[in-house]
């Protein structure tokens, strides 16, 4: 009877420190918004396996209105995030040494939207919608530049104020709010649409980051995981329909108010924005022109203390 309690409470212990090391074994990875196509990529390496064939065991956890990405970066609640090129920068420049492990986007999605046909630079003083969370360095930038002096007004994450005629215009990225405000109904044109990649602010948006130490620590991991998702993302692009449909199965158990055929859209517009326009080519990498104007830019209008190089945010 002894041996056999023995034998019951070796092998308890022994499962206990199986699970404990699984637990400890996982890679975390925390988007920065809500489920939607604009990640697609990684949800088909986790429903693909590319993760596991890759020898990673991640779990893909969604940030909340009181756990933001960074927030959960910063407390270790996970090993990376996505952030666009200029958010990364700012944390940079705070202190906190981050490194890209692989990029996704090769240009700038966001876009000013005017009311009634009227052309954003001929707005001076316009009440414009701006992200609560972010994401608009680089339109305060252009406002500042172009000494349009902009009222900036925080919005959440729709475009409920500018349709209702609150706003003057909005921010809005070429594949969400954009496509919001078409299904709304807005007219879009050449004249009430400005898009940044196309006037001198072609600045990278979304990468993987993590930090600079627990990249340091975790190199092959950190390599097994980038490549995963580039493998991911590839196969999303060959894939679209079968991506849709892994897409839609983490809209719906998150309950995360969309329709499929704005997910197809924003996967389509994700995809494009993917290609780089001088190679045509997915080519998953920081570009430095891009890293020195971003910071160029910041810097001149005071969003950053000091330069953030390009050889600061890559892995070494």
């Amino acid at each position: 009877m002894y041996h056999t309690k023995c034998v019951f409470l070796t092998w308890i212990l022994t499962l206990l420190a199986l699970t404990g090391r699984a637990q400890k074994d996982v890679f975390v990875f925390t988007p920065q918004w809500t489920a939607q196509a604009q990640f697609a990529g990684y949800y088909v390496a986790e429903a693909k396996g590319f993760f596991r064939e890759a020898g990673v065991n991640v779990r893909i956890e969604h940030p909340s209105a009181t756990q933001p990405a960074m927030t959960r970066l910063r407390n270790n609640q996970c090993q990376a995030t996505t952030l666009q090129l200029c958010q990364a920068m700012e944390i940079v420049d705070e202190g906190m040494p981050l490194v890209n492990i692989l990029q996704t986007s090769m240009n700038n999605a966001m876009v000013i939207v005017s009311s009634r046909g009227k052309d954003p630079l001929t707005q001076k003083g316009a009440r414009v919608g701006i992200w609560s969370v972010g994401f608009g360095q680089l339109a305060i930038c252009m406002s500042i530049k172009e000494g349009l002096d902009y009222e900036w007004v925080r919005f959440a994450q729709n475009v409920n104020l500018f349709v209702a005629g609150a706003l003057d215009a909005t921010l809005a990225m070429s594949y969400n709010e954009y496509y919001q405000l078409v299904q709304a109904g807005i007219e879009m044109t050449d004249k009430n649409v400005y898009r940044f990649c196309d006037h001198g602010y072609n600045v990278q948006e979304d990468g993987i980051y993590m930090t600079r130490e627990y990249y340091e620590k975790h190199r092959d991991q950190a390599e097994k995981f980038a490549k995963a998702c580039r493998k991911g993302w590839e196969w999303a692009a060959e894939h679209p329909e079968e991506t849709l449909d892994i897409v839609m199965q983490y809209v719906q158990r998150d309950r995360i108010a969309t329709n499929r055929v704005m997910q197809r859209l924003m996967l389509r517009e994700v995809l494009r924005l993917q290609v780089d326009r001088e190679s045509k080519k997915r080519e998953f990498r920081l570009r430095p022109d891009m890293v020195k104007l971003a910071s160029r830019l910041m810097q001149e209008n005071h969003m950053l203390e000091h330069e953030v190089t390009y050889e600061q945010l890559i892995k070494r």
